[in-house]
């Protein structure tokens, strides 16, 4: 069965999500206090993380960063639910984590069908399940990127666009393909999105001067041979 950890201290909010993700086949655990989140995920290893941004004592954004730091929960999604709404704070959400992003109040069909999207997005897994290119190598079964040896941090959403960009070094994806190699066919994410994720991707990387990830004018974006 697949595991939601709740992150919210609305007490009201917490058993309406725990009602409706249950009525619709997932487990459900949950942590009202920033505190005890990065216990949780570690003890509980959910498959994914509802996260609330205005927590007691941890924002949700620095705990999406400390999840995306922890090399054994780092690859998983994160749908961030929060009353903030303003683009700005979106795309801080995304840059610090998050695969997703939802403003309060949201309708539950649709945060069931980000859910249930998200967790289709999987990258499908050539026979060598190790990828290079340059100086990234990318290691399907260790969920592991190297960058001339060292390991990189790397998000679920960052592994994979990466992994698809490898697949075809030199090779120009469009943003619209990124979005449907990446995102599948979920209508909820936005052709901007896959800017914020390439952003996250390079400093990840460290790719402030090498330009592991190129950007073409006009057409896309492309991993340099």
């Amino acid at each position: 069965m697949t595991k939601v950890l709740i992150v919210e201290d609305e007490a009201g909010l917490v058993t309406l999500l725990k009602y409706n993700l249950e009525k619709h086949g997932f487990e459900t655990v949950e942590a009202m206090d920033g505190k005890i989140v990065m216990q949780t995920v570690l003890t509980e290893k959910p498959d994914l993380i509802l996260m609330d941004w205005m927590l007691p004592n941890v924002s949700g954004v620095d705990l999406c960063r400390e999840i995306r730091q922890h090399p054994d929960v780092k690859l998983t999604p994160i749908i961030m639910v929060t009353a903030r709404a303003e683009e700005a704070d979106k795309v801080r959400g995304l840059s610090y984590g998050a695969d997703d992003y939802m403003t309060k109040p949201f309708s539950v069909p649709e945060l069931i069908a980000r859910i249930q999207a998200l967790l289709r997005r999987v990258v499908v897994k050539p026979k060598n399940r190790v990828l290079t290119a340059g100086v990234l190598s990318l290691d399907f079964d260790k969920k592991l990127v190297l960058k001339s040896g060292q390991p990189m941090h790397m998000g679920p959403t960052e592994f994979r666009l990466l992994a698809i960009l490898m697949e075809q070094p030199g090779h120009v994806f469009s943003r619209e393909e990124l979005l449907k190699l990446v995102w599948g066919d979920s209508v909820f994410v936005e052709p901007r999105t896959v800017d914020v994720h390439i952003r996250r991707l390079r400093r990840n990387l460290d790719d402030d001067k090498s330009e592991l990830i190129r950007t073409v004018r006009s057409s896309g974006y492309a991993v340099k041979v």
